[in-house]
């Protein structure tokens, strides 16, 4: 464990228009102590004089020296430990991503469970064609936006969040399916099935877009669809089978968190994430000034509710993995270069007043790993299409740090601090897609040991019965593309040839809707284009 030097404290609301909010989601039932000592409840509290009485706000000093003592008897808990539980923990310790998995998903008093709300247009869609300009569209999205009522006034609003898969129905979903469409026809139409795996489908109104789509301009390709939705919450799981497996009997939902699955499917897949990686648990790394070792962030809940993070050497595999990843892709660390080239300049930095003994939070993918890692493992020969933030307003301080939000009374509230009451706040990430196509590219490179073999594969023209030791497409070439991955073992192209899949390429949210959207269906009558204008901080990777 490390002790922050003068540059921590613990978060607190500075500004007065701000203390309902710190009572409402901040603080935890009080107890008054007799002059023995001891709280009313009977449990022991010694006379510290460096633990304030009053519970509500306050600051621990950043000049004291943290006790390792002082957490000892907290235990190590993880989220999944967790999903039983009725009310958010005290008197215990985890890794910030837990926490973050935690406060999102926790069954009983998640986020996503209890608070979010998905925008719906509830069947109806906006004529474009008949909106003067951008201000009018707008106005028309405020408008449903109202329809959904008034704030209470006694904990936090609804939390009413919408995607562009809702506000430019159903035309943004065709765009997904012409995308998907195009590469199956192109590669593995008509020798296998056109399957599609979602994660986050939300109301299901992707996948009822793309479907729809599918079946009015492919009825041919519909006819060989199997389309697969992957969902955490219960609640939507019966929504979306409610809402989709009427209409398209290809579709399967299935109750299950995507890092716990464990079904291996051997054929050719697309696999789709819309807006679903900013909200993947992060972990924090912070890096010793000194000798440049990396530490793990903590939280830790003492028995009133009160958080606070620790640092401690890395110790969790995840973590550790995703440390090294970086340093084989050369990814360069959140510490400043001139600092990181010399001990001489690290040690006479720190002897300055006040200079901090660790580097900034960095909030590091690890769960976007864990995906990776199960892309590769149990869809070893799927195509992913993948959208999200590249980057996002009024984050809290850190690289890479999310924006943690709330409504309260009809207002959005962005937070300074991670450490906020669990399930009430929304806490959603930027991600760097250049980073991102790196680490997916080298994992899907990197087979898993077990590989996928013959026998799991169904017996299709594209099967061959070429080794490992057959002649590779360039092998009479001395040049060999840097744009395809390494050729699958026995899987050919429709060219008869051991071909590697073309690798991700990352586009602007604008670029992707120019190649495959429908622009003449969301014009407005003075020529912008919403669908292009907005979501100028979003992008794809395909």
């Amino acid at each position: 464990m490390i002790a922050l030097g003068a540059a921590s404290t613990r978060c607190l609301w500075k500004r007065p228009a701000h203390n309902i909010l710190w009572r409402c989601f901040y603080s935890t039932p009080f107890r008054t102590r007799n002059r023995t000592g001891k709280s009313k409840s009977g449990t022991g509290v010694q006379n510290d004089i460096n633990v304030p009485r009053d519970r509500w706000n306050y600051n621990v000093s950043p000049f004291l020296q943290t006790s390792q003592t002082k957490y000892s008897d907290l235990e190590l808990v993880t989220a999944n430990a967790l999903e039983s539980a009725i009310e958010p923990p005290r008197g215990v310790q985890m890794l910030v991503r837990d926490f973050i998995e935690d406060s999102l998903y926790n069954p009983n008093y998640g986020y996503f469970p209890n608070q979010a709300t998905i925008f719906n247009t509830d069947g109806s869609t906006v004529d474009f064609g008949l909106l003067r300009d951008s201000t009018e569209f707008q106005e028309v999205v405020a408008q449903k936006y109202a329809a959904y009522g008034a704030d209470k006034h006694d904990g936090p609003g609804r939390q009413l969040w919408h995607t562009p898969t809702e506000l430019f129905k159903p035309w943004f979903g065709r765009a997904i399916a012409q995308c998907l469409v195009a590469e199956y026809l192109l590669k593995y139409f008509p020798y296998e099935d056109f399957i599609v795996y979602e994660i986050g489908a939300g109301n299901g109104t992707l996948a009822m877009d793309i479907l729809n789509f599918i079946q009015e301009v492919h009825p041919e390709v519909y006819e060989r669809t199997r389309y697969n939705i992957i969902e955490i919450s219960g609640r939507l799981v019966q929504m979306q089978r409610k809402r989709l497996s009427r209409v398209h009997p290809s579709v399967r939902v299935t109750h299950k968190s995507i890092f716990h699955w464990t079904t291996r499917e051997p054929a050719p897949c697309f696999f789709v994430a819309m807006e679903v990686i900013d909200n993947f648990a992060h972990d924090v790394v912070r890096y010793d000034l000194k000798t440049l070792e990396p530490y793990q962030g903590v939280v830790t809940v003492d028995s009133y509710g009160d958080f606070e993070t620790i640092y401690t050497p890395v110790s969790d595999p995840l973590i550790a993995e995703f440390l090294d990843l970086r340093r084989r892709l050369k990814h360069p660390l959140p510490v400043n270069r001139v600092l990181q080239s010399s001990d001489m300049l690290r040690k006479l930095y720190l002897s300055m007043p006040f200079a901090p003994n660790l580097s900034k939070e960095e909030y590091i993918p690890t769960r976007l790993l864990s995906l990776l890692r199960t892309l590769r493992n149990y869809f070893p020969r799927h195509r992913l299409l993948l959208s999200d933030f590249s980057s996002l307003p009024d984050t809290i301080s850190g690289v890479n740090a999310p924006v943690v939000q709330t409504r309260f009374r009809n207002t959005t509230v962005p937070c300074t601090t991670l450490l906020v009451r669990q399930g009430y706040f929304d806490i959603f990430f930027p991600t760097n897609f250049e980073h991102l196509r790196d680490m997916y590219e080298h994992i899907i490179s990197h087979q898993h040991p077990s590989g996928i073999s013959r026998s799991e594969m169904r017996s299709t023209p594209l099967m061959t019965t070429s080794t490992s030791i057959s002649l590779e497409e360039d092998y009479f070439s001395s040049y060999r593309s840097n744009e395809r991955r390494s050729p699958l073992d026995g899987v050919t192209s429709a060219s008869g040839l051991p071909v590697g899949e073309r690798k991700s390429n990352v586009f602007t949210h604008s670029e992707f809707m120019e190649t495959y959207g429908d622009l003449n269906r969301t014009r407005l009558r003075n020529g912008e284009n919403p669908m292009l204008d907005f979501y100028k901080n979003v992008k794809f990777l395909f």
